[in-house]
């Protein structure tokens, strides 16, 4: 009999396939929806969501790095991917071999690729990413018309896109910042007349910018958080009201059970340091999960978790492989019960978004940090 591990993390394929379905509605047929697989597709599995997407309807998929692009290529996966963070010489046979669309910015790989694609007597198409604000990558605005005459005359590349991204799309009051850097990024394609072309994509829009700017949205959109069913900012009501037609439903639960229940009197301390301290009889329950999956020693004394549907609260120091919550409160426990760190138990729920401001993060890293960790397990 195989020994199963205490936890896990559930996927929820049907969820995952009506939040792109919903975000695909809210933004018309008419835009592209470019999926946001990228860092194991939000700690939620590269593959069984990217292949989740394409039956519901996906056909352009961002990854990070060439080798997420060649797995997905291995798994079967159709469809453009889009590799966000481009790659290096020595990713020039795969990106060719598999068909990869890479974002460029740099002319030593844009002039590389080229050789490798022509002397292949083949042709990649690429991205050319232009920083509009990020001052992340990208090319300066001043920049693109040298860098796009230069894709245009090299052989075995050819440009099918311009890509940029926005800093603070999310913030609230950030819509003149947000307008400027569009209106920056639409002179640069004006100048190109890449509109009027009609061969190369045009975008910048995130999960935030989809909601909150709906003119960002031009050609393609990147959709990432939203996808598995989180608002960027952490605001459904805001979200709701910027696009009512956009049901998104969380895609990730995490789960453990109880293996021991302990009465303690008063006066008891709890884990390491003490820094909880029993102040009544007290029924403890010990979870065999830690910061080694994912549940950081940040949650200490401030998260809650879910048992026969009802809030406790963790108690004392999460430790590497445990974490100990006081049930006093609760009805009576039992070792092997359930219970429930992220998601749904009854009408009880405990979000990302929840857990995030208990870790001082967002909950892009709480999903990154539970579906990196823990076994996946997709219903």
């Amino acid at each position: 009999m195989e020994a199963l591990p205490f936890n896990r993390v559930e996927i929820d394929i049907a969820a995952l396939q009506d939040n792109f379905k919903s975000i695909q509605l809210t933004v018309g047929q008419q835009v592209r929806v470019m999926a946001v697989v990228k860092s194991d597709a939000y700690g939620h599995g590269l593959v069984a969501c990217a292949q989740a997407i394409y039956q519901a309807g996906g056909r352009t998929f961002g990854v990070a790095e060439v080798w997420e692009g060649v797995a997905l290529r291995r798994s079967g996966l159709q469809g453009e991917i889009v590799v966000l963070l481009g790659g290096s010489p020595e990713s020039y046979d795969e990106i060719i071999k598999h068909k990869l669309t890479p974002v460029v910015y740099d002319v030593e790989f844009i002039t590389g690729l080229s050789n490798a694609a022509a002397g292949k007597n083949t042709e990649v198409r690429v991205h050319l990413k232009v920083d509009v604000g990020m001052g992340r990558l990208g090319v300066l605005p001043a920049e693109v018309e040298s860098y796009v005459s230069l894709i245009r005359r090299l052989p075995g590349i050819s440009l099918s896109g311009l890509l940029s991204h926005f800093p603070v799309a999310d913030e609230i009051g950030s819509s003149e910042k947000t307008q400027d850097q569009l209106s920056y990024f639409r002179s640069v394609l004006a100048r190109l007349e890449t509109k009027e072309a009609g061969s190369v994509v045009a975008h910048i829009a995130n999960s935030a910018a989809l909601l909150y700017f709906p003119d960002t949205r031009l050609d393609m959109i990147r959709p990432g958080i939203s996808l598995y069913g989180y608002y960027p900012d952490a605001s459904p009501a805001r979200a709701k009201t910027a696009a009512p037609t956009l049901k998104l439903q969380p895609v990730m639960s995490f789960k453990t059970r109880v293996v021991q229940i302990k009465e303690l009197g008063a006066g008891c301390g709890i884990s390491y340091g003490h820094t909880f301290v029993t102040r009544r009889k007290s029924r403890i329950a010990v979870l065999p999960v830690g910061y080694a999956d994912g549940y950081l020693r940040k949650l200490s004394n401030r998260a809650e978790v879910l048992i026969g549907g009802r809030r406790a609260p963790v108690c004392g120091r999460v430790c590497m492989n445990a974490t100990m919550v006081d049930i006093t409160e609760l009805p009576p426990a039992h070792t092997g019960d359930e219970v429930v760190l992220l998601g749904r138990q009854g009408d009880a729920v405990i979000t990302a978004d929840e857990i995030a401001k208990w870790m001082d993060t967002i909950s892009y890293e709480v999903l990154c940090l539970f579906g990196t960790f823990n076994e996946r397990v997709y219903i």
